[in-house]
Order: structure tokens, then sequence, then C-alpha cells
């Protein structure tokens, strides 16, 4: 896999398998005092045909030297466990859970992506004392406010036996598929996803069994109305909406920062970017996540609700 410079591969064992994650710890990171003990940043890619942690790897270094950051693959993903059946939404809370129980011991900020983002609110909001603050890229559950996603064209044609596989190895797990997602689903500008992109999605699509979890997602197997869960949410959270996202606009993301405004205090919407400000600009990206980090280290929540601070950029 693509792995940034100084960056230390490790895992642990979850429930569901092994669970590879990245960290860097080594030349030129490693901490100048062995005293230090740095707060902890979890990133944590979203779904789609070769999704893995590549995803934060223009961003997630650029934090190396005040925290100590890992980046998993999540079960199915990259190079950890990829299990030979259909995942579930149960799976993916579980090991999410697990992960950050196992690498912290005192409370983390997660840095989240789309579905895996929404998977974490619901994780936060059984567990809060594993979470400091959350700073979520278009968090959605892909179903929300009643919309069916299992009901759309794809996912009722990548539900057929036999034409599943054919879809994934014919029209996913190739370099063409690859770039055909990330321009339709990932990107609001094509010239901005160079080949080493391409690369790293396809070398994680075309691991053994990596079908199962993209099928799992693309058929709605892992979708829910993250509506129904929101208003529980306890932890500080901001949120980074791309103007030009797929199936998930900003007028959504204004919906769902509206339930909970006391918990959500900052969505920021970026014009010109789409599902993945952290691939397409992760310079600006870096910059917001130092300002969350920042203004929610600072906030208290309490009882008396707010205004959610609504910015494009």
């Amino acid at each position: 896999m693509f792995e940034p410079i100084g960056v230390k591969r490790d895992s642990i064992v979850t429930s569901l398998g092994r669970m590879v994650y990245y960290c860097p710890s080594e030349h030129p990171w490693q901490q100048e005092s062995a005293n230090d003990n740095p707060s902890t940043l979890v990133f944590l890619h979203g779904f789609g045909g070769g999704s893995s942690a590549y995803e934060w790897s223009k961003v997630y270094p650029a934090f190396a030297s005040d925290y100590r950051v890992l980046a998993p693959d999540l079960i199915g993903w990259g190079c950890s466990e990829h299990l030979e059946r259909s995942y579930t939404i149960e799976d993916y809370l579980t090991t999410i859970r697990e992960f950050l129980s196992a690498v912290a011991s005192e409370p983390v900020t997660v840095i989240a992506s789309s579905l895996t983002a929404a998977f974490t609110i619901r994780v936060a909001i059984e567990h809060p004392e594993l979470f400091k603050s959350l700073i979520l890229t278009t968090p959605s559950g892909l179903s929300d406010f009643g919309e069916d996603y299992s009901r759309t064209f794809i996912a009722r044609l990548v539900s057929l036996p036999v034409i599943d596989s054919f879809l994934y190895n014919g029209a996913v797990a190739t370099s063409g598929g690859i770039q055909n997602f990330l321009e339709s689903r990932q990107f609001a500008r094509s010239e901005r996803i160079y080949p080493e992109i391409i690369q790293a999605y396809l070398e994680s699509a075309t691991q053994d069994n990596a079908e199962y979890s993209a099928l799992s997602f693309v058929r709605g197997d892992l979708s829910f109305d993250l509506s129904l869960y929101l208003p529980q949410l306890t932890i500080p959270t901001a949120m980074i909406w791309g103007r030009k996202t797929q199936f998930t606009s900003p007028e959504l993301g204004k919906r769902l920062a509206s339930l909970n405004p006391d918990a959500i205090q900052q969505l920021k919407i970026l014009e010109d970017v789409g599902l993945t400000p952290q691939l397409e600009l992760p310079a600006v990206t870096i910059g917001l996540i130092r300002r969350y980090l920042k203004l929610l280290g600072n906030h208290q929540l309490n009882d008396t609700s707010s205004e959610v601070v609504t910015e494009s950029l």
C-alpha cells in the first residue's frame, strides 16, 4: 500500500479479525521526549471501491509532530482482514469501538468520512467515554430522513446473484472503474485525480475477498437513517461538506446539523469540492481540522441550545 514517509504499520485483533493501522512514528516523526504524552487523533476512511486509510494519507502526517496519529484500514478494506461474508452495520460499529478501546487509554478525537462518519456518530452515542471530539466529512447514513438507498437502481442491480461479482471484477476493480468511481462519486474536478490515487484504490480493490465489503456497501446493507440517531449525540462535533457531493448535498448536511445544534458546533461547506476534500484539497482540509481541534477542545456542551455556525469557503 502507499504509505507516507516515516509511517509504521501495526495491527490489532478484533472480533472479526486483524485490523491494520498506520502510525507516523518513525523518522522524522519520533517524539522528542520519552515523557511526551500527546493526544490521539484517529482517522477513519469512508467506503467505496478500493477505499483504505490512503484516503487520509495526504492529511494525517501534518499532525504527527503534535499528536499521536492512527489511521486504520477498516475490516474488509485495505490490508485488514477480508471476510468471505456479507457485512452488517453491527460489524463496523463493533470493530470501530474495539479499535478505539484497544489503541487509546484516554478519549480521542476521531476524524472520519462519509458512511464511516455516520457509524462513528452511533459509536459515540453508545460509548461517549471513548471520544473527545468529532471532525466529520460528509457524514451520512445514505438513507437519511426516510430515503431508502437500497431501492435505488444500482443497489438493486448489485443485489442480483452473479451480476454482483461480474460488476465488481469488470467495472469496479479495474483502473478504468476506479477512475470512473472517483470522477463520478468523490471528486468535483477530475484533473485533481492523479495516477497515485487510482493505483492506491486499485491495490485495495484487488485484495483477496475485497468484493464482499464493497458489495455490502453498494447493495445498501450498511445504510441507515442517521437522522434517527443524531439528536442523541453529546460529543462536540464539526462537519465539513463538499458543495458538489453526489447523493448527499449540503442541504442534507444543514438538515442533519440542525437536529442537534448543541453538539454540532460547526458546518463548513467547501465550494467546488466533492465527497472527499481530504484527497481533493488536502491543504484546506488540514487547515480546517487544525481550526476545529482548537474550537472543539475549548467547547463545553451545556443544556442550552445554540445555533450551528454554517460557513461556505
